[in-house]
């Protein structure tokens, strides 16, 4: 069978492991999906790593097409997501509703998850200085590495939990309260882009033209995602 080498941002792993489903049946090739942060996959690709395909932010698809790591004509928009919060299965839904309500939610919770390499946790980092509240959050805050931090609501090591919502998601056990207001975020946005050096340019170019079609809009706005 026919294999794509495929890494991914982890915003995109839910729709992605569906699509990638749909599409082995429909062509008989299989995707070989790695999924990590954007910041983890550009050092990777950085450091030499093969891909055929790359699902990355649009600012970490851009980069690579300046070093002449993606070929431009590839690029395609995917989807569009927005920053959300979550709580345990059960626990109450704080008020997001508006910057005073979030700012009273976040310094209420006994800890609050957010990731260290995700485009998420790079822009809470930022909101929570910019909302004048950074040392008091960070004082007891639950840093993520890598990985989903919903999964720190279900261990009890915090309250509430900052991620894509298409991330918040994967976690079962959790309850999504809602985006952070959307007059304080700049929605990610998903790309995807063959590499120069593809070994499977044709398959990934299929791949790709399917990423971008009308048909995977459902199973992507199904994930958290607006395409």
């Amino acid at each position: 069978m026919e294999k794509i080498r495929m890494l991914s941002t982890l915003g995109l792993m839910g729709a992605m492991r569906s699509l990638s489903a749909a599409f082995e049946t429909a062509t008989g090739i299989h995707v070989d999906a790695d999924f990590a942060p954007t910041l983890a996959l550009l050092k990777r690709l950085r450091a030499g790593e093969a891909a055929d395909l790359v699902i990355l932010t649009r600012e970490g698809l851009d980069d690579m097409i300046g070093e002449r790591r993606v070929i431009a004509a590839s690029a395609a928009d995917l989807a569009r997501s927005y920053v959300g919060l979550a709580v345990r299965k059960g626990a109450p839904h704080p008020d997001i509703a508006n910057e005073a309500a979030l700012r009273k939610a976040l310094l209420a919770a006994r800890s609050v998850a957010y990731s260290r390499l995700g485009a998420s946790g790079v822009y809470f980092a930022q909101l929570i200085v910019r909302m004048g509240i950074a040392d008091e959050i960070n004082a007891r805050a639950t840093i993520v590495e890598q990985g989903f931090t919903a999964e720190r609501l279900v261990s009890g090591e915090a309250d509430l939990a900052v991620q894509q919502i298409s991330e918040l998601k994967q976690v079962g056990g959790i309850e999504v309260i809602g985006p952070v207001p959307h007059d304080l975020q700049i929605p990610a946005v998903f790309s995807a882009g063959r590499m120069v050096d593809a070994k499977q340019a044709e398959a990934a170019d299929r791949l790709l033209r399917y990423l971008a079609s009308p048909e995977v809009v459902p199973v992507l706005r199904q994930s958290g995602l607006e395409p």
